[in-house]
């Protein structure tokens, strides 16, 4: 700050000078008079100047070196986690796309999008005239031959009559009741059913449209048993066990949910090496196909540690990890043994203790020994 002021009053005297030269510009004798006056200024000045650099520059050498403006953090123990990310998504296992057992017309349909069913309800019916006609007549020959199965069974056990004559009508009548019962799951045949509780999530067909044995007519899904389930490298197999605890961030909603993996296969997919975890999800505004990420809990220190930005870590040509940290505004080295890293964070097992200051800007500019100016 001296140095510059000294500076500063030069060059004031200088212009001073120049000005008081223009204004005497007529009178030589003022000129030489005046010039020599600023040669002395400017050579005390300039002494001046080199008495305080070499002053500077000597409390410089005392200090170790130049000052180095930096940034610090004081550093406190916390317990220190790993994750593994992977992607999945929301599934449910009663997914279920509804079709006809048998083709035919749409005549009736009982449940629009939204609907909630209930398992065995009847969806929509495809045209059944055929059907019922054939058991009406099933039904007309049933009654006469029970008739005659009657009186022929009363005269078998009066011991009137041939057996040949009561077997016929017996086979008869059993027939058609056999037949009759064909009919009836026909009938049902005729009916699409839900397989499941759940909500009507797709309708694919109208009133007047055709529809056929494998034909998606209706989706049923039940969204009371969602998960989400995710494809894991085959390197990961001895970290991630069922039980481990995980994260579930939905990308969309950003709704966040912490439980743990309900299952991890134990085989590998030869196709892709992986193999797949589930995570069941609690009831809630969650879809199925929604975007997931799942961060798997794979490592917690066994107690709180000091944890430092990875970037601060440097190492010397021995291979040694160190820092610097801040002691009465000097920088000192100090070697580290460093632990698990995630996100940019390294755990610290040795070399560092509770509020420490940690040179966590400017680190890479300094030596040992330096001044610090703390920004």
């Amino acid at each position: 700050m001296k140095l510059k002021k000294i500076k500063t009053n030069l060059l004031l005297s200088i212009t001073l000078s120049a000005l008081i030269i223009s204004c005497n510009s007529n009178n030589d004798g003022d000129k030489k008079k005046l010039l020599e006056d600023l040669r002395k200024k400017e050579a005390e000045i300039k002494k001046q100047i080199a008495d305080l650099e070499k002053e500077i520059g000597s409390d410089q050498g005392q200090s170790g070196g130049k000052e180095k403006y930096v940034g610090i953090t004081r550093l406190s123990e916390r317990n220190f986690n790993t994750y593994i990310d992977v992607q999945g998504k929301v599934d449910s296992d009663e997914n279920v796309a509804v079709s006809s057992e048998m083709p035919g017309t749409i005549t009736k349909i009982y449940v629009k999008l939204g609907d909630m069913v209930s398992k065995g309800q009847t969806l929509a019916e495809t045209d059944n005239k055929a059907i019922l006609q054939g058991m009406e007549e099933i039904k007309t020959n049933l009654e006469l031959v029970n008739t005659l199965y009657e009186k022929q069974k009363s005269l078998w056990d009066q011991k009137i009559g041939t057996e040949v004559q009561y077997l016929q009508t017996k086979t008869q009548k059993e027939g058609l009741e056999r037949r009759l019962a064909s009919m009836n799951e026909q009938l049902k045949m005729t009916k699409i059913v839900s397989p499941i509780d759940g909500t009507v999530d797709e309708l694919n067909i109208k009133l007047g449209s055709a529809t056929a044995p494998g034909f998606p007519a209706i989706r049923i899904v039940n969204l009371r048993n969602l998960k989400v389930k995710a494809e894991m490298a085959e390197n990961y197999a001895k970290k991630v066990k069922t039980g481990n605890k995980v994260t579930v961030i939905l990308l969309d909603t950003k709704d966040t949910l912490s439980t743990e993996i309900a299952y991890a296969a134990k085989v590998i997919n030869p196709l892709n090496r992986t193999f797949t975890i589930e995570v069941n999800l609690a009831e809630g505004d969650f879809h199925p196909n929604m975007v997931a990420k799942l961060m798997i809990n794979s490592y917690t220190s066994p107690k709180p540690t000091i944890v430092i930005p990875v970037g601060t870590i440097q190492t010397d040509l021995e291979g040694n990890n160190f820092v610097f940290i801040n002691k009465g505004n000097k920088a000192v080295k100090r070697s580290i043994v460093k632990g698990a890293e995630y996100n940019g964070e390294a755990e610290i097992l040795s070399g560092l203790i509770a509020n420490d200051q940690l040179v966590s800007e400017g680190y890479e500019n300094i030596n040992e020994g330096d001044q610090l100016i703390i920004k």
